[in-house]
């Protein structure tokens, strides 16, 4: 890692950020979204006049605000001004249906809520104070100085799926952001003349770090609305971008399109495409000519692992970048040797790179950090070379179209119906190299359900994304003697010929 891009350390805040870098880079380009385009030296200008409005509207330093809403300019000026303001951010997932939404609000014990008229017919129990995006929504008419904000101070929570129990919400501090920006902007070898373009949901952290990137290097930043494969290549052409942001299963969506020229007609010369497969990575680099890099890093965490574009080999999630500390180690949390797999432990050598804990959960955050290192929960192998290798996750937890699913949570939701006596939610493959989620469940005596209205059940109860594909029932959950489901057996046993497949009856 260099230094370059990395600020003093009681600098590493996002105030001071916008401030040094209006005065650095002034009319230079800083970020295009729908509604806005806005110069570094904007970017100050909107942040101290949000902030004026929060302030307006009661909110103080430590306060929670929520907000609700697509890739809007709404997201990016609350980001601003709760930086600005010692507020802290709560993105809500625009998928989130009532429960999911009151359970974030009252988690974080939001003091306002700003959100997009489309999804405000989900809402249940509100804050106080609600903003509607448009509509509602306050425009300032004055600005404030930057308040005396610490590098340790949280600028956002963001909320992850549980495992085996409700979405935690991780506690972001400003410095950290500083960090992901610092260490994203080093793998990509980014400079003050490219473009980055995400279509990836501001509600996560890999996209509100490409603010941070930008605002990093001195460079812009497009945010498109949402991603499409079919308009991908031609929206990356329009906004010049030099750079791009990709998830798992978006590049074989792109595969599958028709394959042409307007896929070499850019100037995109690299991607970041972490949880891509290895074949469906080389294939987009020989049709596109992008070369997308691997990493690893969580909202908990930071850009701890990736690969370069010299890198020796592919098919890895890469090699420890400067700065960190990872262990491959037991369940006893003794470190093993190479080649063999275990769980990733992972630890920073700046106090601050990583997340301060979850939200509201000491137990939970002191199990997670416990003796120095956060417990990822996941299954890895370093290899002989020092490359990490992706096994499993040993957390209950399902990526399904980029997201993390709370098996918990969906267990819950089908535990809600009537008829319904035991679920185990657990991860099976797709045709996408991704999870797909299958629930094995088990009726009540006497009682009769089709896995149809079981599946309607859960759509006004759980994220689209979240909603099973297969449903199968069965007689009885597997357990250990002590009565603990054994969701490995039903992993093993995948998919079925009894399974209900959504995907199949909605063809059908």
């Amino acid at each position: 890692m260099t230094t370059e891009g990395v600020f003093a350390p009681r600098e590493r805040t996002l105030p001071a950020l916008l401030q040094r870098q209006a005065h650095a880079f002034g009319e230079r380009p800083f970020l295009a979204i729908t509604g806005a385009r806005w110069s570094h030296r904007d970017a100050v200008a909107v942040a101290a006049r949000r902030a004026h409005a929060l302030q307006a509207a009661g909110v103080r330093r430590g306060d929670r605000v929520a907000v609700m809403c697509g890739n809007r300019v709404e997201l990016v000026e609350l980001l601003l001004g709760c930086g600005w303001l010692g507020a802290v951010l709560v993105p809500i997932h625009t998928a989130s249906m009532r429960p999911q939404i009151d359970y974030v609000l009252a988690d974080c014990g939001a003091r306002l809520l700003a959100i997009e008229q489309r999804f405000a017919e989900r809402l249940g129990a509100v804050p106080d104070t609600v903003w509607t995006v448009p509509g509602g929504w306050p425009v300032p008419d004055d600005s404030i100085a930057a308040a005396a904000i610490e590098p340790g101070d949280p600028l956002a929570i963001l909320y992850t799926s549980g495992t085996t129990g409700a979405p935690k919400g991780v506690v972001c501090p400003h410095a950290q952001l500083h960090w992901w920006g610092v260490h994203t902007a080093s793998v990509l070898g980014l400079t003050m003349d490219d473009v980055l373009c995400t279509t990836l949901p501001l509600f996560h952290v890999n996209a509100l770090n490409t603010v941070v990137q930008a605002a990093v290097v001195g460079c812009r930043v497009e945010i498109a609305e949402r991603f499409s494969a079919s308009a991908f290549w031609h929206d990356l052409r329009a906004r010049d971008a030099t750079v791009t942001y990709l998830l798992g299963a978006m590049v074989p969506m792109l595969l599958a399109q028709p394959a042409g020229p307007h896929e070499r007609e850019h100037h995109v010369r690299i991607g970041l495409g972490p949880g891509v497969p290895a074949a469906a990575a080389t294939a987009f680099r020989e049709r596109s000519g992008v070369l997308l890099l691997e990493g690893y890093g969580s909202t908990e965490t930071n850009f701890v692992i990736a690969t370069a574009p010299d890198s020796p080999r592919s098919g890895v999630m890469g090699w420890l970048r400067a700065g960190f500390d990872a262990r491959v180690v037991d369940e006893h949390d003794v470190e093993l040797p190479a080649a063999e797999a275990g769980e990733l432990v992972l630890r920073a050598d700046e106090p601050l790179a990583f997340a301060s804990g979850y939200f509201g959960k000491p137990d939970q955050t002191a199990e997670a950090w416990r003796k120095g290192w956060f417990h990822t929960g996941d299954r890895v192998v370093r290899d002989a070379d020092g490359a990490f290798r992706f096994v499993d996750r040993i957390k209950d937890a399902i990526r399904r179209r980029g997201e993390n699913i709370s098996s918990w949570e969906v267990e819950q939701a089908l535990m809600s119906h009537p008829a319904v006596a035991a679920v185990a939610v657990v991860p099976v493959r797709s045709e996408l190299a991704e999870d797909e989620v299958l629930a094995a469940v088990v009726l009540r005596d006497g009682a009769a359900v089709a896995p149809a209205e079981l599946a309607r059940h859960c759509a006004s109860l759980l994220p689209k994304f979240a909603l099973p594909r297969y449903i199968d029932f069965v007689a009885e959950l597997p357990r250990t003697e002590n009565g603990k489901v054994q969701k490995y057996r039903l992993r093993e046993r995948g998919v079925t010929p009894s399974c209900w497949d959504a995907t199949a009856a909605k063809a059908g």
